[in-house]
């Protein structure tokens, strides 16, 4: 793997998707906007004690703020679309079902990039303990987590890419 690769963090296209029209949103919508209000702010005159100007200047802040952290993140993105992995192993991108060897449960995770990771959506980080530990596994074995209750086995019953 080179050096540029190794630099780069994993992210699904629907990932890099959302940051795309997260970032559009705030450059053509927000910026304006508070722009516009610290115009207006100043027109009111002594900018030393308005508080408006103060609420808008840190808004902006946000905004600005904001945009470099996506700016940065879809820079070291490495954008991968799934329904294109082809592997007979677990790797990113995958949609994982695995059963909890003690509970019985099952249950159906994808492997995504960390800004991705949404346990309500099913999804989770690269990065996690779940999905290191999954990564490089075939259908059939079995990993154990560490987890603050203690060690968790599980069984990978199936994966695929979609």
């Amino acid at each position: 793997m080179s050096k540029e690769n190794r630099d780069k963090l994993p992210m699904t296209t629907k990932g890099k998707a959302y940051l795309d029209a997260e970032l559009k949103k705030l450059i053509h919508e927000e910026r304006p906007a508070v722009i516009k209000a610290i115009e207006e702010a100043r027109s009111h005159g002594d900018i030393s004690e308005n508080a408006e100007y103060d609420a808008a200047k840190d808004k902006q802040a946000m905004i600005e703020g904001r945009i470099a952290d996506i700016q940065g993140k879809i820079a070291l993105a490495q954008v991968i679309d799934p329904s294109t992995v082809q592997s007979d192993r677990v790797v990113f991108g995958a949609h994982v079902k695995v059963m909890d060897l003690e509970s019985e449960e099952t249950f159906m995770y994808q492997i995504v990039g960390v800004d991705e990771a949404d346990v309500k959506q099913k999804t989770i980080s690269v990065l996690s303990p779940l999905a290191r530990a999954l990564i490089g596994k075939k259908s059939g074995d079995t990993v154990v987590v560490q987890s603050p209750k203690g060690d968790r086995e599980y069984e990978i019953i199936s994966f695929e890419f979609k």
